[in-house]
């Protein structure tokens, strides 16, 4: 690994970047050129002396998932990304259709989204990353591991799923999850695709029976109901902005202006500022 000059990439992508970049307001006393490390630091989920001794090229080498943190909250392309891990002495993964790297063109849209949720999708319905609007509405979708990472899977493993949908629409949802499984199946590699078939084959007999019917095209209509915890009932409208290159969705959902449901979307804002302060502070 060559430390000096992982450093120097790091920090001059940080001094690249303008707070307006990310969605930050620029303050009167700002001087760094660029972004704050602490603010890159909180954008990769990282503590800023790590994110220094990097900078540096004094911290150790740096994990895969170190790098794609880094390269998310440096908002890299991939072919920035693949020099990061290149230099820190990992090999890139090969390029595909799907890819959890974040296009840096949505992420920009997801910057500016501060008062209605929004989220990026991967090809498999892979929660890649969430504006804290979203967190309040959806819960925390971006850690989770292994199959539960797919939307599908949790929807036909774990009824907590569905939970935030009214019982009356489950139908309906768990046809437009295998239609949307089964869309991408043809886009995925089959080492990818056929574990995660395999697993939901054994553990849902619903899934099994759904997946039988080889339904396709089959999706959600423009307006989706909520039961949320918190504010009770939501109508919102989900809108769709895609990536082609990188096979990867930003989902805006937005209310009525003047609704029942655009107060409390208003409220579930409020949450989840609140909720992002908390785990920024």
């Amino acid at each position: 690994m060559d430390q000096l000059a992982v450093g120097e990439f790091i920090r001059a992508r940080r001094e690249a970047l303008q707070p307006e970049d990310v969605g930050l307001r620029r303050g009167a006393r700002r001087r760094t050129a660029g972004l704050r490390r602490e603010e890159v630091a909180d954008l990769a989920d990282m503590s800023t002396d790590y994110l220094s001794r990097l900078e540096r090229g004094a911290g150790p080498q740096p994990s895969e998932q170190m790098i794609n943190a880094l390269a998310r909250g440096l908002r890299l392309d991939l072919e920035e990304r693949d020099h990061l891990l290149r230099l820190a002495s990992h090999q890139p993964p090969p390029r595909s259709a799907s890819s959890d790297h974040v296009s840096p063109g949505l992420m920009r849209i997801l910057d500016t989204m501060t008062d209605t949720p929004a989220q990026v999708m991967g090809t498999l319905g892979e929660t890649l990353a969430q504006n804290s609007a979203a967190v309040a509405l959806f819960g925390e979708e971006t850690h989770y591991a292994g199959l539960s990472r797919v939307a599908a899977y949790r929807w036909f493993t774990d009824l907590a799923a569905r939970a935030l949908y009214p019982p009356e629409d489950h139908d309906h949802h768990s046809r437009v999850q295998v239609s949307r499984l089964r869309h991408a199946a043809a886009r995925v590699p089959p080492s990818t695709m056929q574990p995660l078939l395999e697993h939901l084959h054994h553990r849902s007999e619903e899934f099994s029976t759904l997946w039988a019917h080889n339904e396709i095209g089959f999706r959600y209509s423009e307006q989706k109901r909520f039961q949320h915890p918190e504010v009770g009932d939501l109508i919102l409208y989900c809108q769709s902005a895609v990536d082609l290159d990188q096979s990867q969705t930003l989902l805006v959902f937005t209310a009525t202006p003047g609704s029942d449901s655009a107060e409390k979307l208003r409220l579930l804002t409020v949450v989840g500022a609140s909720f992002d302060g908390e785990i920024r502070g």
